[in-house]
């Protein structure tokens, strides 16, 4: 009888597969959308620049001028004392925060709200941005870091500029004790082995040298020990032409 393969281990959880919460300490939403921001703009200014382990790019810290305080995600050239707007007729200036109406075409945005006050949900990560194309009958074309084409509403909040921290790639990480412990940090299953290169007890798949030696397609119901693969496929393969 074989063991718990590691798609079993992984669907039930555990600390090793779970993304450690005490690092998840900020929840990284813009300001509640009020009138202020509706109608006219707010002024902030950027306290500190903190480092946050959960993510790939920096924080800042931001107070704003009625008192409130939060953390927003940092952009390229930023630094402490820099003034921060946000609002609907704040100005184009990198680090500023404005709905996509009122953002020209061209602009490079990040941290793109995917409902008008989600707080933020898309291009999120250290150097990324993403570009407008077009606005048109209250909604607003961009071009995501993929190249994929999205179609947001315009009344959706974005950041204007490049996340910061674009350089984190370009060191290379010369040790794979190193990349362990980077990875381990966010619970990310890593290395991953080729389950053809296990031993048959360990995957289905395992012990045939390169080939799974059966049919990798698989049905719905399948107990957890024999799920992987494909599952309940319509097709594989190559479509021919």
């Amino acid at each position: 009888m074989g063991k718990r393969i590691i798609v079993q281990r992984r669907g039930k959880g555990g600390s090793v597969f779970r993304a450690p919460s005490h690092r998840y300490r900020v929840d990284l939403r813009y300001r509640k959308y009020d009138d202020v921001e509706k109608n006219g703009v707010l002024k902030g200014v950027v306290l500190d620049i903190i480092h946050a382990p959960e993510r790939t790019a920096p924080l800042i810290d931001v107070k704003f001028e009625n008192g409130e305080r939060i953390y927003m995600l940092a952009c390229e050239g930023i630094k402490v004392g820099d003034e921060i707007e946000v609002g609907a007729k704040a100005s184009i200036k990198p680090g500023n925060v404005l709905p996509l109406a009122n953002i020209p075409v061209g602009t490079y945005i990040y941290n793109i709200e995917g409902l008008p006050g989600d707080g933020g949900k898309f291009v999120r990560s250290a150097g990324t941005y993403a570009l407008l194309i077009s606005h048109e009958d209250g909604k607003s074309v961009v071009q995501l870091p993929s190249g994929t084409i999205k179609t947001f509403d315009s009344r959706c909040r974005a950041t204007i500029g490049v996340v910061a921290a674009g350089g984190r790639k370009d060191k290379p990480v010369l040790k794979a004790g190193k990349k362990s412990h980077m990875l381990r940090s966010k619970a990310t299953y890593w290395p991953v082995v080729r389950k053809v290169a296990m031993n048959p007890v360990d995957h289905p798949h395992g012990g045939n040298s390169r080939r799974p030696g059966k049919a990798t397609t698989v049905p719905r119901n399948a107990p957890p020990g024999a799920k992987v693969g494909h599952i309940a496929a319509r097709r594989t393969g190559r479509k021919k032409r």
